[in-house]
């Protein structure tokens, strides 16, 4: 993808006295005292301001929290906690900027916060004649927010077609490149792992895939859905019959590339769906009606790991598992594992993945962890993000 860095503007010396218009993703939890829980995002956008600040440009970020309501200010929905916090983290005061679309008064060296985008009218539907206004507060429109990557509002796309300067902060970037390493120009063989509890809320997604990758390997209940359309019994497992029509498409159209998806062979049963329920390893072919299947089988995911450790490129959106109950948890593990030593480029995304990942401690072994959450499922589903498409644009000329 052919993007402007913000990293090379601050090199070259072209962001030194400029404005700059940060859009970063703080939207982080709070309690119901809007005391923060976790402050993981904000200190993931502190590399991005400390670049624009020691380039010598006149420094803005702003940011959505929460769902607020257009035009309707309500103490909930105020960046005042997270400007407190970047402060302490950055050991210097962050002043709130509120009624700001008109004008901010901000100087080279100097930081301000600007107050909840998704206060201002227009923002949700990119009103133009509020982008023209964002636009017109700075010399560099810098995008770092990949959780919005998916969305065209106001503050990530419209600034972004009328800015002097559109371009890509440290975060975007690295998805970015993550992504078109992945996806666009991948080493082969191509593995994509796709789990989940439902073939319907991933069926874009694997039919995407499905023209593209050289194994589709399936697990969770989508897993249960294509072992139904192989004809195997599941017993009482949670599964859509509804879909057999649809499972059978994307592995006849795997198979007339001369690609798969893997059927299990093994799997591991439970009478009921509960932590200490007893797990029996059984044969894909001698599950009981009675059974409920949460786990693929230990000879499964010995095959599937050979097929991890001799990919080139692996792309992974969740657990195969029931993996919160230990019983059931072997599946992922071997997944993990695998993918981990395997020597293929790996791009991760997903909270059930991401929770996979920080239970066995590989994330210094995935070559990337995306953060996107619906913007990292878009990608997958071959989707061209607004904000990939307009920064690509403005590259362009």
């Amino acid at each position: 993808m052919n993007f402007i860095r913000f990293a090379d503007l601050c090199a070259s010396g072209k962001a030194a006295g400029q404005r700059v218009f940060i859009r970063a993703d703080l939207n982080v939890p709070q309690d119901a005292s809007c005391a923060i829980t976790e402050d993981t995002r904000i200190r993931a956008s502190i590399p991005c301001i400390q670049m624009a600040l020691d380039a010598g440009a006149a420094v803005m970020v702003t940011s959505h929290l929460g769902r607020p309501v257009e035009g309707a200010f309500k103490s909930t929905d105020s960046l005042a906690p997270v400007a407190r916090r970047l402060g302490e983290l950055m050991n210097r005061e962050v002043p709130l900027v509120s009624d700001w679309v008109d004008g901010v008064n901000v100087q080279p060296g100097q930081l301000v916060m600007l107050e909840n985008c998704r206060l201002n009218k227009g923002e949700k539907k990119n009103d133009e004649a509020l982008a023209r206004k964002l636009a017109a507060l700075c010399d560099i429109f810098v995008h770092d927010a990949f959780g919005t990557a998916h969305r065209a509002e106001a503050s990530t796309y419209g600034i972004a077609q009328y800015a002097p300067v559109a371009s890509a902060g440290p975060l975007l970037a690295a998805e970015m490149d993550a992504i078109s390493k992945a996806l666009a120009s991948p080493r082969r063989p191509l593995v994509a792992i796709v789990a989940g509890s439902k073939v319907s809320t991933k069926l874009s997604i694997l039919k995407a895939l499905a023209a593209n990758v050289d194994q589709l390997i399936v697990g969770g209940g989508i897993a249960n859905t294509f072992m139904l359309a192989a004809g195997l019994n599941i017993g009482k497992s949670l599964a859509e019959a509804d879909l057999l029509p649809e499972a059978k498409a994307v592995m006849d159209a795997m198979k007339a590339r001369g690609a798969e998806v893997p059927i299990p062979t093994d799997v591991v049963c439970a009478k009921t769906f509960a932590a200490d329920a007893p797990a029996t390893v059984k044969r894909a072919t001698e599950v009981a009606d009675d059974d409920l299947i949460l786990d693929i089988g230990p000879e499964t995911t010995a095959r599937l790991a050979a097929q991890l450790m001799a990919a080139g490129t692996i792309v992974w959106n969740g657990p195969v598992g029931v993996f919160e109950f230990e019983a059931f948890s072997n599946g992922t593990e071997g997944i993990a594992r695998a993918i981990a030593a395997s020597s293929a480029f790996s791009l991760a995304g997903g909270g059930d993945t991401l929770a996979a990942i920080a239970k066995y401690g590989i994330e210094s072994q995935v070559d990337y962890i995306s953060t996107g959450g619906g913007a990292f499922l878009e990608i997958l589903e071959g989707k061209t993000l607004p904000a990939f498409e307009i920064l690509q644009q403005r590259a362009a000329g």
